[in-house]
């Protein structure tokens, strides 16, 4: 048995939770990774797991077991770091999960700047609005706007949003131009975002002179990916509310209309997360000062 294998397997399960998902961060065929967790339970001859059918979880001896080997691994893994040259040319795979708005505007476009500066480092991009778990999805860092939700995750915040919001000429010559924030509950119709995770309905939120405004509205169709909000907003289906550097672009071209303008919305703080027991490899670090430099050129 090679116990530093078993010993990076046995951690990513416990991070994972599942086999399945373990073996497919690793790369490793699922026979194999159960193979290795039951020769290192027999080398050290506790059970380190319970199995069921759909998840796995962790023993007391296997808590106390992961506990002092993950910091075991961190440490090698910084020892490597430093007596090798990846801190002058860092090299390999890195998984960040973003926004799907933010992946098709804002990241892809400028992506080759990144690679033309790191041409050896391999970005997987997860691209979808649905709240990702960093530590069993085995994911480097995420980039998201607005309240944080775990508090335990390390963030460093790289830009703010401000928001605008638009119709298209076509629904402004049918229902006409909105007066009041009120008047989307009706008469008038908004596209409605639900969170992908929660289901919740993301209100639209306006102010003016120290007077603040929340409404859900009245929708036709909502819809839970930034990508899909747009396109329904730009098929007329209703008022969105959304990122300037989004919008801005539609707006010029005539295909939007900016409605409301003496009220304004507040903005949103957009971060770069990451697990705070995760050593920060070159790799990623590069990857996250690019990414702030990004939205501070933005």
């Amino acid at each position: 048995m090679d116990q530093f294998l078993a010993l990076r397997v046995f951690a990513r399960v416990v991070e994972a939770g599942t086999f399945t998902k373990a073996a497919d961060s690793l790369g490793m065929p699922k026979p194999t990774v159960t193979k290795l967790i039951q020769s290192l339970e027999s080398h050290l001859r506790v059970k380190l797991l319970n199995r069921t059918t759909r998840r796995v979880t962790v023993t007391a001896d296997g808590a106390a077991y992961y506990e002092r080997t993950a910091r075991l691994l961190t440490e090698l893994e910084e020892i490597d770091a430093s007596l090798s040259n990846s801190q002058a040319s860092p090299k390999g795979r890195i998984r960040v999960d973003v926004a799907a708005v933010v992946a098709s505007r804002i990241i892809l476009p400028a992506l080759h700047s990144f690679h033309a500066r790191y041409p050896d480092i391999q970005v997987d991009l997860g691209v979808g609005d649905r709240l990702v778990n960093l530590i069993a999805d085995n994911v480097d860092c995420v980039v998201r706007g607005g309240k944080l939700i775990d508090e335990s995750l390390v963030a460093r915040r790289i830009g703010q949003v401000e928001f605008m919001t638009c119709a298209t000429p076509a629904y402004l010559a049918t229902y006409g131009m909105p007066t009041h924030p009120s008047e989307l509950d009706g008469p008038h119709r908004v596209v409605g975002y639900f969170s992908a995770g929660t289901g919740r309905i993301s209100p639209y939120e306006f102010e003016r002179d120290g007077e603040r405004i929340e409404l859900v509205g009245n929708y036709a169709v909502a819809v839970n990916d930034s990508n899909a909000y747009m396109a329904a907003g730009l098929a007329g289906l209703g008022i969105i509310q959304s990122g300037v550097a989004v919008l801005e672009e539609h707006v010029k071209r005539g295909e939007l209309v900016p409605v409301l303008e003496d009220w304004t919305t507040p903005g949103i703080p957009i971060y770069v997360v990451y697990p705070p027991n995760r050593h920060l490899s070159a790799k990623v670090r590069v990857f996250v000062e690019w990414i702030a430099e990004l939205f501070a050129s933005a």
